[in-house]
């Protein structure tokens, strides 16, 4: 009964301590003033359709957007949505990027000419289901983002070891959202002296983790941030921007970051409106509510 007690008492104490060594600490992410910040937040659409852009020639190649289909590039909100204008002297139709608005009507994100040419760039497998083989095919816009292995095994043995995360809800998913997206890619630096980074490996002052182990300096002063399978990706000029702006490190981070928050919460400016209709609502209700209680118990005295 005793012994019981003191083991029961050791881990109690024990408990804590281990849980404040495995404790992960990153650098805070830099703040951002995001246009989609706030109740009255809206996406860039130069940002988002440049950091598709980042996506595209840079990230996909490691990193899956499962949840994501062609088609949501050209929805409501999308980098990609599209309208139609019928010009009232030549009665020509143009279709340009853009929001619905007078005289323009919008282009359902199916038959959306933009999406259709950003699908076009990437082959599907599918099965006969009359010879039962395999052919081939351009993409459409109701695919899945193409998936660059064909499965998590592939991905880890391509990237020695490590899962290469899904890019659908990052922004969701990780602390700080956007601003974590932004500062981690273009963070990676030298690692502090005393520490070891392993093999295959790189440091990031703003990835999670615990450095304690890989530390040969004070240890009281275990540098904060995590390794990484992941080598530096945004370098000077990897991307050229097809409206011109010039694809810096930082303004490469942004713009993907911007895209990837869009992927996180697609809907985030529709719910922002109906909220702002809801508020406006309720205060109107709330005015006239007042009113007929002052009205009612005006008669009453």
């Amino acid at each position: 009964m005793l012994r019981t007690l003191i083991v029961a008492l050791s881990l109690a104490v024990a408990a804590p301590m281990m849980a404040a060594h495995a404790e992960t600490s990153e650098k805070t992410p830099e703040e951002f003033e995001w246009s989609f910040s706030g109740p009255f937040g809206h996406y860039d659409r130069g940002a988002l359709q440049r950091g598709f852009q980042v996506y595209k020639e840079v990230c996909s190649s490691c990193h899956a957007a499962k949840l994501l289909t062609y088609r949501n590039l050209g929805e409501p909100g999308a980098p990609f949505e599209a309208v139609s204008k019928r010009d009232e002297k030549t009665g020509e139709t143009t279709i340009a990027l853009g929001a619905p608005g007078e005289g323009a009507k919008a282009i359902s994100a199916i038959e959306n000419p933009f999406v259709k040419v950003i699908a076009a760039d990437y082959e599907v497998e599918e099965i006969d289901q009359q010879t039962g083989d395999t052919n081939t095919r351009k993409a459409i816009p109701s695919d899945h983002f193409h998936n660059p292995f064909p499965n998590d095994g592939a991905a880890r043995a391509a990237n020695g070891g490590a899962l290469p995360p899904d890019m659908s809800v990052l922004a969701k998913a990780r602390k700080h959202g956007a601003s974590y997206i932004r500062s981690f890619a273009v963070g990676f630096s030298e690692a502090p002296a005393g520490l070891e980074v392993p093999a295959g490996k790189y440091y990031n002052p703003y990835m999670p983790g615990d450095l304690s182990s890989f530390w040969k300096g004070d240890p009281r002063q275990v540098p904060v941030g995590g390794f990484t399978s992941m080598p530096p990706q945004l370098t000077a000029d990897r991307v050229t921007y097809a409206n011109g702006t010039k694809a810096t490190p930082i303004q490469m981070a942004t713009d993907v970051a911007t895209f990837l928050a869009w992927a996180s919460d697609p809907h985030l400016e529709q719910r922002n409106a109906l909220g702002m209709q809801v508020m406006i609502y309720l205060l109107i209700l709330g005015v006239l509510a007042y009113s007929a209680y002052r009205y009612v118990w005006s008669k009453l005295h």
